[in-house]
């Protein structure tokens, strides 16, 4: 089994002992994930649209 295998199947195994453990802890976890992640993306385009805006 390759390290990079072993690595997903412990990747599952958390995430599913998580799931089952704290389900409302994985919930907040992802909305903040998700929240972050947006939030880096609105950052990304308008720092995209400025550059642009500052060639013409």
């Amino acid at each position: 089994m390759t390290a990079r295998k072993a690595f997903l199947v412990l990747l599952v195994v958390f995430v599913g002992f998580w799931m089952f453990t704290d389900p409302d802890g994985l919930a907040a976890a992802a909305t903040a994930g998700a929240d972050q992640t947006w939030s880096l993306a609105q950052q990304l385009f308008t720092a995209i649209i400025d550059f642009v805006g500052a060639l013409s």
